[in-house]
């Protein structure tokens, strides 16, 4: 779809099956499960909906999913798509992965991260885009490597060690403007570095929210993942994020939800928001025309 001058399209970075009590926390799953259906392991449907994101002859990939090298006992699990979907998706639009300038994170999990490497046949791990620069929040980055006891398990160096072996990796602090139109928002909660990313150009905007809002049953308020590692923070910058886009109109972009991709909200009586023009996916244009298109 068209955002000004922007073009966005969602990428499958992988769709997968998890536990429903980790993606709703303390919300009794009598509560959630009318609003998502569990299958008889207790999980329900989830999708990487990653972004591509083009203007000027430049590309942008906005989280990778979860990328190729899970463990087969966690695939299993998961029921994970074989191979590499993000870059089967990217294809579809003609896009290589050495066509990517910029990846973006909005956190380091490994449902976001995972994408950005491969293990190759002689056993080491390569990032996957080689000419792309990597942007991430520096409180991320720290806490993703720091071996902090209360982190064991949310991160896997398999994923991080490649983006630092780069020498491409771009850390970043606070809210700032990554590329002409496109800004961190720092929110915390689910992670101590999370970031929303926010495209705006002419007078047009879309935030992509991260996992601070996964899926459009996360909009109310108080429904948090089991994952936040600050679930008031999370309950904070969401009211405050979602009110804008109820507020002014903008667009936003779930990054888990198996069915939408992104849609226009409004407030509703319960001071909480609701869906007013749902997109199952991004609008997709005729990109024969496109600087990278051959």
């Amino acid at each position: 779809m068209q955002l000004g001058r922007f073009d966005l399209q969602t990428l499958n970075g992988g769709r997968f099956w998890i536990d429903g009590g980790t993606m709703f926390g303390v919300v009794p799953r009598v509560l959630w499960e009318r609003q998502f259906p569990a299958d008889e392991q207790h999980r329900i449907a989830q999708r990487c909906s990653c972004l591509l994101v083009s203007t000027q002859g430049r590309l942008v990939v906005i989280d990778t999913g979860y990328g190729p090298k899970l463990p087969e006992k966690q695939q299993r699990q998961i029921s994970a798509e074989a191979d590499e979907p993000l870059i089967a998706s990217l294809a579809e639009f003609h896009v290589r992965p050495e066509d990517v300038d910029t990846v973006i994170f909005t956190h380091l999990h490994f449902d976001h991260a995972g994408g950005a490497s491969r293990l190759l046949a002689d056993g080491s791990i390569q990032d996957v885009f080689p000419r792309a620069e990597y942007v991430v929040q520096r409180r991320e980055w720290i806490t993703a490597t720091g071996n902090f006891p209360e982190y064991r398990g949310a991160y896997q160096s398999e994923n991080l060690e490649p983006l630092a072996k780069s020498g491409r990796l771009r850390l970043i602090d606070g809210n700032v403007e990554i590329l002409p139109g496109l800004r961190s928002f720092v929110t915390g909660g689910h992670t101590d570095g999370h970031q929303a990313i926010i495209i705006e150009s002419e007078g047009e905007v879309a935030i992509y929210l991260g996992d601070l809002c996964p899926t459009w049953r996360h909009l109310p308020v108080l429904w948090c993942l089991g994952y936040d590692v600050h679930m008031a923070q999370t309950r904070r910058s969401k009211a405050e994020l979602l009110g804008l886009i109820a507020d002014h109109g903008w667009l936003a972009l779930f990054d888990h939800d198996p069915d939408i991709a992104a849609a226009k909200l409004t407030r509703n009586d319960r001071k909480d928001f609701a869906i007013v023009e749902p997109m199952f996916d991004l609008p997709r244009g005729d990109l024969s025309h496109a600087p990278w298109f051959s």
